[in-house]
């Protein structure tokens, strides 16, 4: 079953992105899975499996809030936590679940910041051939 993908992390536009992910979800009758990507420093050796749990019980505690906010619009969640870059994290997971659409928030940055910076947002849109919707993280005045 297709779901919308949502790129979950503490960003300011985080949290207007889960709310429009979720209705979005909740109208679709779709799960909502969200996806933290993280690329520990190295992936082999005794460091990297502590970077990793680390990681894992950082990222559990990020995405509770949005699970709880999911579950109470009475939409599925279903939580990905990847060793990939977040833009790559992102892209592997739509296609490991037929996403409808990745849904991501911004830092409010401007087109050319972003390119120079590289931005998870213009990543996606570079490497996702699936619709990408970036939210604002400010409300609109």
């Amino acid at each position: 079953m297709p779901g919308i993908i949502l790129g979950y992390d503490s960003s300011p536009g985080a949290r207007r992105a889960l709310d429009i992910a979720i209705e979005l979800a909740r109208r679709y009758e779709v799960p909502l899975v969200l996806v933290h990507g993280i690329a520990p420093p190295t992936r082999v050796g005794e460091e990297a499996e502590e970077a990793r749990a680390a990681i894992e019980e950082l990222d559990e505690s990020l995405l509770e809030p949005a699970v709880a906010a999911a579950r109470a619009a009475g939409v599925t969640p279903v939580v990905e936590v990847m060793d990939e870059k977040p833009a790559q994290a992102l892209v592997e997971a739509a296609d490991a679940h037929d996403a409808a659409v990745i849904v991501v928030g911004t830092w409010g940055d401007s087109p050319l910041r972003g390119a120079l910076l590289g931005s998870v947002a213009h990543k996606l849109l570079q490497l996702s051939q699936r619709p990408v919707l970036c939210v604002p993280g400010d409300a609109p005045a």
